[in-house]
């Protein structure tokens, strides 16, 4: 389990997870959660693009964050075979992006590994960043359930602002939209609000009781320190509920800007700089 936010305001897009990487046995039951695992990526040094994952934390033999960077070559144009998939830095489009990445993730590596197995995890990315040219950043979702993935599609109209998160996504809805996932259930089979209502009353009650914690005009700072308060939350939430720590570890945050590109704010390393001062 894990978190994954991605957070737009006007002045950009902010990354924000866990570090929590939870490994189950066939039978469903957690063996072990590490807390090193990597899921925000920057998938072209020198460009304003970068994606954050979700979901299983493999595909086959090879971690998310290991094909991640795979991919990153074929984007710097450092993969021979692959010249096509080199980013034009005057000319792409974050729509492209998110399409070469489903096309890598999915049809390249998840659909043959996963072929023969009854069970298919569930894997998501959010592909976000600025198109050459535009002015507002852009945030593409591709999600892979039940062995499908469709295209990639717009989170938000570009013009518009706001929040997507997954993974572990109860404590944010809590706070955000002032109601559990699990509300909608309660109120049919419990309550015997006909299904036909059930979406509008949803609707009414995050007018009523959701928390607008994020404004379009806020500074980008003020965003990254919102996002990096929504992981921990998340984390402190997964601590105190029955069951493993399936969120946790160091919180990791990245920033995305028009004219600065994607830069770290929080990151760890499994080296020091002043031992790897190349790296």
């Amino acid at each position: 389990m894990t978190i994954a936010i991605s957070l737009k305001v006007n002045d950009g897009v902010v990354l924000a997870s866990d570090s929590a990487s939870t490994l189950i046995d066939q039978s469903g039951l957690v063996r072990n959660v590490y807390n090193n695992a990597n899921k925000i990526f920057n998938l072209r040094k020198g460009l304003p693009v970068g994606a954050i994952t979700w979901g299983s934390g493999s595909i086959g033999s090879a971690a998310i964050s290991t094909l991640a960077k795979d991919l990153r070559r074929r984007f710097a144009g450092e993969d021979p075979q692959h010249d096509a998939w080199r980013i034009n830095p005057t000319a792409y489009s974050i729509q492209w992006v998110a399409a070469k990445l489903r096309e890598f993730m999915f049809d390249e590596f998840y659909s043959p590994a996963f072929a023969q197995e009854p069970q298919k995890p569930l894997l998501g990315f959010v592909v976000a960043g600025y198109s050459s040219g535009n002015g507002m950043a852009e945030e593409y979702e591709i999600r892979i359930a039940n062995g499908q993935c469709g295209p990639p599609t717009l989170a938000r109209p570009i013009d518009e602002c706001g929040i997507v998160w997954d993974g572990q996504p109860e404590a944010i809805a809590r706070l955000l939209r002032g109601f559990s996932y699990g509300l909608a259930r309660v109120l049919e089979h419990d309550l015997g609000v006909p299904a036909a209502q059930v979406a509008q009353a949803l609707d009414v009650i995050q007018e009523k009781l959701g928390t607008p914690l994020i404004e379009p005009a806020m500074p980008i700072q003020d965003a990254i320190d919102l996002a990096e308060f929504l992981v921990d939350v998340t984390i402190r939430y997964a601590r105190f509920m029955p069951g493993a720590d399936t969120v946790g570890g160091p919180i990791e945050v990245a920033a995305i800007t028009k004219h600065e590109g994607f830069k770290w704010v929080r990151r760890k390393h499994y080296f020091t700089a002043d031992l790897n001062p190349e790296a």
